[in-house]
């Protein structure tokens, strides 16, 4: 299950000019006063909804504004054709919650947040490299990332048939408490992964990694490249397809994919879900919700389920991260109160008091807060989603597929799936030579003027 949403092509990615100035700093007064009306993703957790309803109508009391709150779904993409009607129209919420490559979508229609920005970086540490490289634009934020629906995609497997194929059991590899166990040294994608997934896939538990082009898939072939330091564009807009790195990860991946579902290719980002809660995949990449349903429908798989970082590559470990994104649109009449409601809620406290009621899913985009009790308390079994956030001693990295190169060039790359598509045509029997000469032709596509 993912909760995220693309874009379609290069057309829908309408890069304006980058603010020209900033405006002045907003003073906290601690009555804002006045009317904004704020739009927030749905929550996909039962109940999730109502803590953070009253936490902007606690702040909204506090400081005499009146607020309107609007939670609305990304089913269907309503979320964000709501926001793309509202940048048309120059009208609807003061505050807006953005996907993946939204910010850089509307940036030349939002105000920036800088001021805020220095403010949550000054009392909880600096915003993670993703976070950075999607709303920090030209110089400025433009939105403000956010704990809220945000996830990151690490491993979770079956306990009992990795120690049958790998002889280790995970809860010891990645444990729930501060170590560097030395198992965890051998989690490598030309490893102990390849092993488990090979034994796994004889023995009828085939991994399930899908090939195909919706989030889950592109976001777990994004962190495989970068584990091998393999960029198809480089920050600067080079192409990097004949590189080194990209054969090597190639090379691997053609030995992986003969062991992935025979369906792999036609997955969406249910297969996955699906493949673990039915007790047949013995790994997947997905925040907890796979887990969690499973935990109501099929409780004997939930209690032999636990979540650890990715496996590393050749140059490191990354972690797929999906985060969501406040912005204030240019048209607001209240840019300051909702300024001083974005601080409030990105708080420590109040982000902290949220955890419980989406059951540890959010992740926030600053380090500083990924030692929060909620992530110990899960079960079954106890500890099972502790290494769900990115902690220290993971020695891992965030990963958004594609980065780094230019936001133009990236979101064409992810939203068309290039990554997936490039495994899924190894897996039906193309060459390395024959794939490599079809994504040169697509991304050449995507830099063309």
């Amino acid at each position: 299950m993912t909760t995220s949403w693309r874009m379609t092509r290069r057309g829908a990615l309408k890069l304006g000019a980058a603010a020209t100035a900033l405006p002045l700093v907003h003073i906290r007064t601690g009555h804002a006063a006045g009317k904004v009306k704020v739009g927030f993703w749905d929550h996909w957790v039962p109940g999730a909804d109502v803590i953070m309803k009253k936490q902007v109508e606690a702040w909204g009391k506090k400081n005499n504004v009146a607020i309107e709150i609007d939670f609305i779904t990304s089913n269907g993409n309503k979320l964000q054709v709501t926001a793309a009607a509202e940048a048309q129209a120059g009208a609807g919420h003061d505050m807006m919650t953005f996907g993946t490559w939204d910010t850089h979508n509307y940036h030349d229609k939002l105000v920036p947040v800088d001021d805020v920005m220095k403010e949550l970086i000054a009392k909880a540490g600096p915003f993670n490299s993703v976070s950075q490289y999607l709303a920090h634009i030209k110089g400025h934020w433009m939105s403000v990332p956010t704990t809220w629906g945000t996830q990151t995609k690490p491993s979770c497997a079956r306990i009992s048939l990795m120690q049958k194929y790998i002889g280790v059991d995970v809860r010891q590899m990645y444990p729930a408490h501060e170590v560097k166990p030395p198992e965890g040294a051998d989690w490598t994608y030309e490893g102990n992964f390849l092993k488990a997934a090979e034994a796994a896939f004889k023995d009828g538990h085939a991994f399930g990694l899908g090939l195909g082009q919706t989030s889950d898939s592109i976001d777990w072939c994004g962190a495989l490249f970068h584990a091998f330091g393999a960029n198809l564009v480089d920050e600067h807009g080079k192409s990097q397809i004949k590189s080194d790195s990209v054969a090597q990860v190639l090379e691997f991946a053609q030995k992986l994919v003969k062991f992935l579902p025979a369906d792999a290719v036609s997955y969406d980002d249910a297969s996955n879900n699906r493949s673990l809660i039915s007790g047949q995949g013995a790994l997947i990449f997905n925040p907890p919700s796979a887990w969690a349903v499973a935990k109501r429908d099929a409780p004997k798989v939930a209690e032999d389920c636990w979540t650890f970082p990715n496996p590393a590559g050749p140059k490191g470990r990354f972690i797929p991260f999906l985060g969501f994104y406040w912005g204030i649109w240019k048209f607001s009449k209240n840019a300051s109160a909702v300024k001083e409601l974005m601080t409030f809620l990105m708080d420590r406290a109040q982000v902290e008091q949220r955890e419980p009621y989406t059951v540890g899913y959010d992740i926030p985009p600053q380090n500083s807060m990924m030692n929060f009790k909620i992530w110990e308390e899960v079960e079954p079994p106890k500890g099972t989603v502790y290494n769900y956030p990115i902690r220290p001693w993971h020695q891992a990295e965030p990963s958004i597929s594609a980065a780094p190169a230019p936001a133009d060039i990236a979101v064409q790359i992810y939203n068309r799936g290039v990554l997936p598509i490039m495994l899924a045509k190894l897996k039906n029997g193309s060459s390395i030579k024959d794939v490599l000469a079809w994504t040169n032709n697509e991304v050449q596509g995507f830099m063309e003027p």
